[in-house]
């Protein structure tokens, strides 16, 4: 199981507002992470077909290790991210949401960027991911970010409804 350091990162989204997002570290089978993950999958399974979904069960994110993080605004449980560390190749982002309505405030960028210092906290230069295409905001935030598109990795396969991506972040 994936240590969960009571390690607390505070963003201030807005200088001249009380609003901010706070990102903290919290097992996925927590309320708050079961709920985000539970919207996800529903938002995913409207556009996309099972066998063209991967994301991991709540208990496959513990049982393979996944670091967690889930990012509240204003204390609200907003999104969710984690990071597969895969020996020192390279992290896979998982299960990465931003709730409908707190979506465009920066949010997931705020979780790519903690993600990607897991990633260097652990000694891996490398970040890969593979999405939908009709998740078209987060591919233009992953492409914005530096994310360039790659053939599938395993344990993906070539789908037309299926993108896979990677930044070298050392």
């Amino acid at each position: 199981m994936a240590p969960y350091p009571p390690r607390r990162v505070e963003y201030n989204l807005h200088p001249m507002k009380a609003n901010h997002a706070v990102i903290t570290p919290e097992r996925p089978d927590a309320p708050d992470a079961r709920a985000l993950i539970t919207e996800l999958e529903a938002e995913l399974s409207r556009h996309y077909p099972v066998a063209s979904r991967h994301g991991y069960s709540v208990q496959k994110l513990i049982d393979q290790g996944v670091a967690f993080f889930v990012t509240r605004y204003d204390t609200a449980p907003a999104g969710c991210g984690g990071i597969q560390l895969f020996g020192t190749e390279y992290g896979e982002l998982k299960r990465m949401y931003v709730r409908p309505q707190f979506r465009g405030l920066g949010l997931g960028q705020l979780m790519l960027s903690r993600l990607e210092t897991y990633a260097r906290e652990h000694e891996i230069g490398l970040v890969r991911l593979e999405t939908g295409i009709y998740q078209e905001a987060a591919i233009r935030m992953y492409e914005r970010s530096g994310y360039v598109r790659i053939p599938p990795f395993p344990p993906y396969f070539d789908d037309p409804v299926s993108r896979c991506y990677e930044r070298r972040i050392g």
